[in-house]
């Protein structure tokens, strides 16, 4: 009796795993057909990029990793980035991304700050490329 218990136990870990996977491939179809074309990629090479990032960010949850946080400077670009690119990732990841737009000198004193310090609040800094020199 035990026995049969476990194995459904099992059974239905198993098929809820993966309905899990599955909303997060529906959601990466989602954003594929609509947001990200047109693409120099193909459906099917969008989808197995996507597949990446589903699997990439189960291992970070499995760590207990629910939200990152990035910053970056408040241009077009990267308000894009902030309002449009984080739901997408947030959907297809089930990760929350908290994206603080701030002024530019404001990031590079952060960064500069971060780096002096050896601690960053932030998991990730988005830059455009006047900021490598």
């Amino acid at each position: 009796m035990k026995f049969r218990y476990t194995s459904l136990a099992l059974a239905a870990a198993c098929a809820l795993g993966s309905q899990a996977a599955w909303a997060d491939e529906a959601a990466a179809k989602k954003w594929v057909d609509s947001e990200f074309q047109p693409s120099t990629l193909n459906k099917d090479q969008q989808m197995a990029e996507m597949k990446w990032f589903i699997d990439a960010a189960a291992k970070l949850k499995a760590k207990g990793v629910k939200e990152i946080s990035v910053v970056s400077e408040t241009i077009t670009t990267h308000e894009y980035e902030s309002k449009t690119l984080a739901k997408a990732f947030s959907e297809i990841t089930g990760i929350t991304v908290k994206h603080d737009l701030i002024q530019e000198g404001d990031v590079v004193e952060k960064l500069q700050t971060s780096m002096q310090s050896g601690k960053s609040i932030y998991d990730g800094w988005i830059s455009d490329s006047d900021l490598i020199g």
